[in-house]
């Protein structure tokens, strides 16, 4: 392993964690954000996935072809179609993300009252010790 896979692994591991710590946060633009930067994570482990540099592939048509010369193309175009993927949802995020702020005046994700409902009641069921007793029988349970 060289100093170059090395450090391209930490740029694509930092890439990836930033990228992911953006995605948690309440802010639309960081969500935005934390995207792009996966998407870039995955184009860089990709084209590093496809190994070293070589000749293009295209061959001369001779009956002596070193094939190993060669390089692989399908990282090269499993990372174009990561790169427009990207690009697609990147511009649907950023659509939506602008249809939220012109109607709720800024970029921050609100929280669900019905998604709250549920987690106290998840939280009530936690608390009780025998739910599925009948009220009576729950203080001997406790």
């Amino acid at each position: 392993m060289t100093s170059l896979d090395v450090t391209m692994a930490l740029v694509v591991g930092a890439l990836f964690a930033a990228g992911v710590h953006l995605l948690l946060q309440r802010s639309l633009m960081r969500i935005v954000l934390g995207i792009i930067l996966l998407g870039h994570g995955a184009n860089l482990l990709l084209l590093e996935a496809g190994g070293p540099l070589g000749e293009p592939p295209i061959t001369g048509g001779g009956p002596d072809v070193d094939v190993d010369a060669y390089s692989d193309p399908l990282p090269q175009a499993m990372a174009l179609t990561a790169i427009v993927i990207t690009f697609g949802v990147t511009t649907f995020l950023l659509a939506l993300s602008h249809r939220s702020w012109r109607l709720t005046g800024h970029d921050e994700v609100q929280n669900d009252p019905e998604d709250r409902r549920i987690g106290d009641v998840a939280e009530r069921a936690d608390d009780d010790p025998a739910p599925h007793l009948p009220p009576e029988d729950r203080r001997d349970a406790g």
